[in-house]
């Protein structure tokens, strides 16, 4: 029963008697200049009251007496001398008993029942835990899926990123970690998503075991950048809340791409210059800083495990936002469409993927597994189109000839589900299967 007063007096406190009011006093190419606003800041956020209904928007640009607004719809129906008030900085105020809900960006929900804000408001642009009070990455962690397990192990607190091309799978491998990765909850910002999957996500995909320790944040492809880019953000305030408590979270942000690409409508909206292939030179810092909230929490809080997927056309490893992503994570897997293509999933190329756990998270005995595995897929992708044009002949090289042998058990391994007794035992069947 407190529970349930502490969220209706969080309600209370949420409210603000007074807000400073301005007036749209001109609106050009999906810009609204207000007049009025004093003590606004650059990216407080505004609410803009219109014959057509009430929207939000964000403070772009200052000028004296004048801000510009970018909001957060079309623009249609506001005219000069509509009511702008002011909200102050975005923020949101997570709670415990989110968890099994889906929410958008404003913390509001999209599950059709209700919800209560938590005790505290968190600003979404927050900094990362002060550097030298981080303590290093945990222990190796239990995924159900054997080649994290072993060839590419995932440990507590560590930041990877998941690289593909649509259609290869990467929805389906971030659900399979919400639901196997061993941590207290999970955490998943939907950033972009076409409005139909979102259903077809978390009730087919995730699943209701899935569901049951998760938070869905999601910002649908037809909503305003302002709501997609605040998505990835919404979602890592709260990862910090549970994190702050203690926890260990799992957060999954599907996808980093879409989080740049409304950074950049945003940027440009504000008269930033595009300078890398297109987006803005503030790219770098914005996806920096949200991939470093993540990772190891400092001495007494939890830690946040994190998985940002990055859509890559045509495979490309050196467009900005894959480049800009991988140069600061602590791993990076790639999904290759060819492997796709052939009926292995996850379709995990595994020559081009790397954890930077390793070799700190297995045994010495456990990096020689790894090792041998990895030498023997280098040996058969270099081989391969000999052993396919039927140029290879059997005994000119012992190497080669092992990994024709094991390459069909080895590919399978990459495909293969956890046993039930975590990495050890998937340590065990690679053991087995490399002895063949």
């Amino acid at each position: 029963m407190s529970g349930l007063f502490d969220g209706l007096l969080a309600e209370t406190a949420g409210s603000v008697p007074v807000r400073m009011v301005g007036r749209v006093a001109e609106t050009r190419r999906g810009l609204v200049q207000v007049a009025g606003l004093r003590g606004a800041a650059i990216g407080d956020h505004v609410v803009i009251h219109s014959r057509d209904g009430i929207s939000q928007g964000e403070v772009l640009r200052l000028s004296p007496g004048l801000c510009t607004v970018l909001p957060a719809t079309t623009g249609e129906g506001m005219a000069i001398g509509d009511r702008v008030e002011l909200v102050g900085s975005a923020a949101i105020a997570p709670d415990d008993s989110w968890i099994g809900r889906i929410v958008d960006p404003s913390g509001r929900p999209l599950d059709g029942r209700p919800l209560l804000r938590g005790r505290a408001s968190r600003p979404l642009c927050a900094p990362a835990p002060a550097a030298a009070t981080r303590r290093r990455l945990g222990e190796r962690l239990s995924t159900g899926i054997a080649v994290f397990d072993t060839l590419l192990p995932l440990v507590r607190g560590q930041r990877i990123g998941l690289f593909a091309g649509s259609g290869v799978g990467k929805s389906s491998l971030l659900a399979r970690f919400a639901r196997g990765v061993e941590a207290d909850m999970a955490v998943i910002a939907l950033v972009g998503e076409r409005g139909r999957e979102l259903r077809e996500f978390t009730e087919r995909v995730l699943g209701p075991d899935g569901m049951a320790r998760s938070v869905v944040v999601a910002a649908t492809s037809d909503q305003s950048p302002l709501m997609r880019r605040k998505c990835a953000l919404a979602a890592m305030v709260v990862a910090e809340h549970f994190r702050d408590q203690g926890l260990h979270v799992l957060l999954l942000v599907d996808s980093v791409t879409r989080f740049a690409e409304a950074h950049r409508e945003v940027a440009l909206a504000g008269g930033e210059e595009a300078s890398l292939r297109g987006y803005p030179a503030s790219l770098t810092q914005a996806i920096m800083g949200l991939a470093e909230r993540a990772g190891p929490g400092p001495e007494g809080a939890g830690d946040i495990t994190a998985v940002f997927s990055v859509l890559v056309a045509g495979s490309d490893m050196e467009e900005p936002v894959a480049d800009i992503l991988r140069g600061v994570l602590d791993g990076h897997v790639v999904l290759d469409r060819r492997i796709a293509e052939r009926g292995r999933f996850p379709a995990i190329d595994l020559l081009r993927s790397v954890s930077r756990s390793l070799p700190d998270a297995a045994t010495e005995a456990e990096n020689d597994l790894i090792g041998d595995a990895r030498r023997l897929l280098g040996a058969y992708d270099r081989a391969e189109l000999m052993i396919q044009a039927g140029l290879y002949a059997a005994g000119t090289d012992p190497v080669i000839d092992r990994a024709i042998r094991l390459w069909p058990a080895l590919d399978h391994f990459l495909a293969e589900a956890a046993p039930a007794g975590g990495p050890a035992e998937s340590f065990a069947r690679l053991r087995a299967l490399l002895a063949e």
